[in-house]
């Protein structure tokens, strides 16, 4: 009886730890999920130079930040007006980018902001950049609002080539 007793007990312990844990990884990964699905459209309005499919996407306030390269060096646009003013300008001229997007990372700051990492390529000629695209690792920072997730920060950085071997 004893026997019997602790099995149900070191069961019982075992579902009270393991169980909860597996309860809460679920939903995470569900938005983990919605917030690629929202990386995804963003790209895709931008790839398609679509302004007010971007504009729903990118929180509408003073502090969103987007950096990028500018006619002379790079630059942090600061409020959605100069963000889009921006990517109007850019997309004046040919523009892509194209993710990776099994090496995809999205993280929960807290439920209502998240960050995500991913590398991509960037094809541009905005600034008198050469039309080869490049590779960069996009951060975005996302947060959630009562019209759904939106994009408050991107900050691609350029990864340099690998030195080559002496």
């Amino acid at each position: 009886m004893k026997i019997a007793r602790y099995k149900f007990l070191t069961i019982a312990v075992f579902v009270w730890f393991v169980f909860p844990q597996a309860g809460i990884a679920i939903p995470q990964t569900d938005k983990e999920q919605e917030i690629k699905r929202i990386y995804k459209r963003l790209i895709d309005a931008e790839n398609k130079h679509d302004l007010p499919a971007v504009r729903a996407l990118v929180w509408n306030s003073p502090s969103t930040l987007f950096v990028a390269k500018a006619p002379a060096g790079w630059h942090g646009y600061w409020g959605i007006d100069d963000v889009m003013q921006h990517l109007h300008e850019m997309y004046q001229q040919p523009f892509r980018i194209d993710p990776i997007y099994d090496e995809e990372k999205a993280v929960f700051i807290t439920p209502e902001i998240a960050e995500t990492y991913i590398p991509v390529q960037i094809t541009v000629a905005y600034g008198g950049q050469n039309r080869v695209p490049k590779p960069f690792v996009m951060v975005l920072i996302w947060i959630k609002t009562p019209q759904g997730w939106r994009m408050t920060t991107d900050i691609p950085i350029p990864v340099p080539p690998d030195p080559a071997a002496r």
